[in-house]
Formats: C-alpha cells, sequence, structure tokens
C-alpha cells in the first residue's frame, strides 16, 4: 500500500490495524476434515486466503494435509475470488466456482443458488457473515461456520494511535480502508485516547474517505460516514488510483 501511495506522488502514513491470528485449539479444522470424510457436506466455501491457509496449516501440523486435500477435493468448491486459489492448488483442489467482483456475500449467494449442494460449510473469516448465512439457508441449504481465526488489534498499537490522532487533528487529507474491521478498531482506539467525536467530525468534514468497495462502503454508511471515494473494481492499486485522482475536489467540496 505505501509503495502503491508513494508511485502516486502520495505522502502515506501507513497504521497496521488489524493482526489475524489462529484459535489455539485445533480440534475445528481435524473435526472439519473428519466431517468432510464422512460426507457431512457436498459444498464447501473458502470465503479467505488466510483461512484456507490456516486450515492447512493446522492440518498438517497433524499429519492430516493430504487427508485435507482429498476431502476436498470430493466436494464442490466455492472460491471467494482469486485469492484462496493459491492455497487450493498447493492442497491439490480445483475450485469449481470462482466468485466474481466485487466478491461479495451477495455475489457467492447468487453463484450458487441454482445448484443442487445445499449442505454448505463456510470457511468464515474473522467475523461471522450473518447475512450470507440467512440468505444461503433461504435457499433451502444446511450451513455449517467453520471458524478457524479471528481479527484481533495488531501487537503494537501505536501506528494505529497515532493515525486516530492526526485525524483528530485534521492532519490527514484522505483516509482508505478496505475492511470494516479497520474501521471498528480505529474507533476504538480513538474511543480509548478519548478523541472519538474529534476524529468522527474529521472524517465528516474534512477528510476523503476512500473505500476499496461496496462491503467496505455499506460498513461505513452504516455508521452514518458517507464514502466519497470507490474505485470501479475492488483491488488496492485501483482504490489509491482513483484516491490520487479524486481527494483534492473532495477535500475542496467537505472544506467548505
Amino acid at each position: 500500500m505505501e509503495a502503491l501511495i508513494r508511485r502516486e506522488g502520495g505522502d502515506p502514513f501507513v497504521a497496521p490495524s488489524v493482526q489475524e491470528r489462529a484459535f489455539d485449539d485445533q480440534g475445528e479444522a481435524i473435526h472439519f476434515v473428519e466431517r468432510l470424510e464422512g460426507g457431512e457436506f457436498d459444498m464447501v466455501i473458502v470465503m479467505t486466503g488466510t483461512g484456507i491457509a490456516f486450515l492447512r496449516d493446522q492440518a498438517a501440523a497433524h499429519s492430516n494435509e493430504a487427508r485435507l486435500g482429498s476431502a476436498l477435493s470430493r466436494v464442490t468448491i466455492v472460491s471467494r475470488g482469486p485469492k484462496p486459489l493459491p492455497i487450493l492448488r498447493e492442497l491439490g483442489v480445483r475450485a469449481q466456482i470462482v466468485v466474481p467482483e466485487p466478491n461479495t456475500w451477495k455475489e457467492i449467494v447468487e453463484a450458487v443458488a441454482a445448484r443442487t449442494e445445499r449442505r454448505i460449510a463456510v470457511q468464515e473469516y474473522g467475523r461471522p457473515n450473518v447475512e450470507m448465512k440467512a440468505a444461503l439457508e433461504k435457499l433451502g441449504a444446511c450451513v455449517t461456520p467453520i471458524v478457524l481465526y479471528r481479527w484481533e488489534l495488531p501487537a503494537d498499537i501505536g501506528p494505529l494511535q497515532m493515525a486516530a490522532r492526526r485525524l483528530a487533528d485534521r492532519q490527514v487529507d484522505v483516509v482508505l480502508f478496505t475492511s470494516s474491521i479497520q474501521f471498528d478498531h480505529l474507533m476504538m482506539i480513538a474511543e480509548g485516547l478519548g478523541i472519538q467525536p474529534q476524529v468522527a467530525d474529521a472524517l465528516r468534514e474534512y477528510t476523503a474517505i476512500a473505500s476499496v468497495g461496496p462491503v467496505m462502503t455499506a460498513s461505513l454508511a452504516a455508521a452514518g460516514f458517507p464514502v466519497d471515494i470507490v474505485p470501479v473494481h475492488p483491488k488496492m492499486a485501483a482504490l489509491v488510483k482513483v484516491a490520487s485522482e479524486m481527494t483534492a475536489a473532495v477535500v475542496a467540496r467537505k472544506r467548505v
């Protein structure tokens, strides 16, 4: 991200806001392999590359990586976009369905709506996707979440604290969000510092808000923060590019 911003002539301040941590208890992964082998599922939806990598690593720790690949090969695999594909290939597994952009839960539901498989395991990301589960169940599916990791604040919250202070002090022209947990953690840190109202005011009145795609945009809107900049394609490079092109006009409008 930092290199992309510099390439577009920006002066970046990158504040890590989330870390992905696997659960210490690896029983979920082993139990999942056993349930796959037992024929309990006929479709697996892989939401993230991180999640399938954690699953692979946890299976490998118990000498079950080959079993995992074999078990996954027996069911229909749905990949939420291209990121899980390299890990699946390492396991010798092909995704029958690759969900197209913008890779939201709505595209996933559309992609599987006409399928006959209805016993679906969903490899969740750092928080449950309640909307997708409800939509799949409305189609008649029996949905089983497979939760392998959680989102946490980074070990070093100093940069995120600095980002909150800079926003509160109106020293930031544009802020780029790529996942809703980033925003949640930013506001959590701001609240801890006692500057959440100032950060919120700056986002509404001073700093341009750039969102990577529709899910992030909806999350911000639900929190009361309309997004100013969204790329056509939900990609990091596209986000940085459109932010570099639109920020000046956006801040001129917001600061009137």
